[in-house]
């Protein structure tokens, strides 16, 4: 397999395996999605982290397959590419990408799909398809423009340059830089965490951020208006109030 999915504390870690630079490739593509979709479903699965190898997160798509295919093989295969990232996407668990090395074109499009980036010291982020002749596929032009700004994503789609991690954290396309052999320990230790906390809560958080964006602020606040409501049926809601009143705050204990 060239992708797995491995399970520890509440966490599910996609670890991409297709030495020696985890280009994405069809197979790579077609299983992240299978493993997000599994995520997703697992109720053991609480948090999840996104990483590669030591040496590189993924450094893009696999340049020699798509170069055999044409116009309408593309056509088709394009909707399959966006459906295999968007997979990690729609996790409605916390999730954390922990970038090392290299994540570019594809791989630096599957670490905008996590909902923070843990950047080691040594990595380098950038979307160079323009070089190719190409723009990115993978929503790279969506993503990257909604987190960091239409002008700075510009910038970096127009010339398909490379940021090392310090310039990566001053544009806002990582969130975190930690020296390169803290980051996957850094980024399981963000998702345990988040993996004892209310699951319900947690979900409705992420969907009312996440749905609320591609809306007007009044649908934003309706939505986030009947989450809020919705949760005062939940287990988590008793607890975490229960706690509070009797423990003081923090201290809640969530099933």
């Amino acid at each position: 397999m060239t992708v797995h999915l491995e399970i520890a504390d509440g966490v599910g870690t996609i670890r991409l395996d297709r030495p020696p630079m985890n280009a994405l490739d069809v197979a790579v593509q077609d299983r992240i999605k299978e493993l997000a979709e599994e995520a997703t479903a697992r109720d053991d699965i609480r948090a999840v982290v996104v990483r590669g190898s030591e040496r590189v997160f993924a450094a893009g798509a696999d340049i020699k397959e798509m170069q055999a295919m044409d116009h309408a093989a593309m056509v088709v295969r394009s909707r399959a590419l966006q459906d295999s990232f968007s997979a990690v996407a729609r996790i409605p668990k916390p999730v954390v990408a922990a970038v090392t090395g290299y994540a570019l074109g594809g791989g630096c499009e599957l670490a905008l799909c996590a909902d923070v980036r843990i950047a080691a010291d040594n990595a380098k982020l950038g979307q160079p398809e323009i070089l190719l002749g190409l723009i990115p596929g993978a929503g790279g032009t969506q993503r990257l423009a909604r987190l960091i700004g239409p002008a700075k994503a510009k910038d970096l789609i127009f010339t398909g340059r490379q940021v090392k991690a310090d310039e990566a954290l001053a544009l806002g396309l990582v969130d975190r830089v930690v020296p390169a052999e803290e980051v996957f320990t850094a980024a399981h230790a963000w998702a345990a965490k988040l993996a004892q906390g209310p699951a319900i809560a947690l979900r409705a958080a992420k969907e009312a951020i996440d749905a609320g964006l591609e809306t007007d602020l009044e649908t934003g606040l309706a939505l986030e208006r009947t989450w809020f409501a919705g949760l005062f049926a939940t287990e988590d809601r008793e607890t975490g109030m229960r706690s509070f009143v009797e423990d003081g705050p923090g201290k809640a204990k969530f099933a």
